[in-house]
């Protein structure tokens, strides 16, 4: 896998090195990693260059996005759109989740999974046809809120990347159009909802590998 233009080297050494960590299961196990950070940290590219990268290797992946599992509006909101403990609260709805992917990737599992459970943009709730995995194929899911404490132990292997809230502001004002400021009041419902995260879960410390990501295609591995 060649680094495209723009990416660094040390993107992919990072990329390979955590593939590597990734278990293969002699019974036909499914692992099951997670990329985890705050919004703007680049998980999802980082999830897709892992994927890639494990299937160079010959190795099934299926890639799951925690964010076609979010709430309806209407839940998601219902403390109001600005609050940050609806954020934390209300974003996902976890029991989809657990229904349509973590329960049938799970050892024994019947790995029968469906890919999403609503449509963002149509605030439609899916119900996609059911999918199924070969045995050992890997899942990559990326997502905000992934070392919560329900899912603590749901992991084979998991990464948190590791980017100061300044440059993550940055990174959705550059995306979305919003407040490039984090202690702007546009931004308090997302910041805080983080901040109480870290607090009540430290995830840089349940993640099974610290990344620094604030350089965007030249991570730095803190923790392996």
């Amino acid at each position: 896998m060649k680094a495209a233009p723009g990416q660094g080297k040390r993107q992919l050494d990072v990329v390979h090195s955590i593939a590597e960590r990734i278990p293969k299961y002699d019974d036909g196990r499914c692992p099951r990693v997670a990329i985890d950070g705050p919004d703007g940290a680049g998980k999802t590219y980082f999830a897709d260059e892992l994927a890639d990268y494990l299937r160079a290797l010959q190795r099934p992946v299926v890639r799951i996005s925690l964010d076609d599992f979010h709430n309806t509006r209407a839940l998601r909101y219902r403390l109001g759109r600005e609050s940050p403990e609806g954020f934390w609260l209300d974003s996902y709805n976890y029991q989809r989740f657990d229904t349509d992917v973590l329960i049938p990737f799970s050892p024994g599992g019947s790995r029968n999974y469906r890919i999403a459970a609503h449509d963002l943009a149509t605030d439609e709730i899916l119900h996609p046809a059911p999918c199924t995995a070969v045995p050992g194929t890997v899942l990559v899911v990326d997502g905000i809120f992934l070392h919560r404490n329900r899912f603590a132990a749901c992991w084979d292997l998991s990464v948190f990347l590791d980017v100061p809230f300044e440059e993550t502001a940055r990174r959705m004002a550059s995306r979305n159009g919003s407040n490039p400021d984090p202690d702007d009041p546009s931004m308090r419902r997302y910041v805080e909802a983080q901040r109480r995260y870290f607090r009540e879960c430290s995830p840089q410390h349940r993640a099974t590998i610290l990344v620094d990501n604030r350089a965007l295609g030249h991570p730095v591995i803190l923790r392996k």
